[in-house]
């Protein structure tokens, strides 16, 4: 079976019988190294700050909105 993650260009793949036994069995994903650390607990770290800041801002923006139909 082919790489999925390579486009083949036109030549044919080798028969499954020829691919042995331990290439069929996929090795886990290497994790994200970023000049020495590791960079998923960062990007969660990221995520959770966006996050709760797009909300601090929505919040804001509701009490605008808010504050704006009182006056009226």
């Amino acid at each position: 079976m082919a790489d999925p993650t390579t486009t083949e260009t036109g030549a044919v793949s080798a028969p499954a019988a020829a691919v042995p036994a331990s290439a069929a069995v996929r090795a886990k994903p290497a994790k994200t190294i970023d000049a020495g650390k590791q960079a998923n607990r960062r990007i969660g770290v990221r995520l959770v700050i966006y996050t709760v800041a797009t909300h601090a801002f929505a919040g804001f923006i509701l009490l605008l909105f808010e504050l704006g139909n009182r006056n009226k």
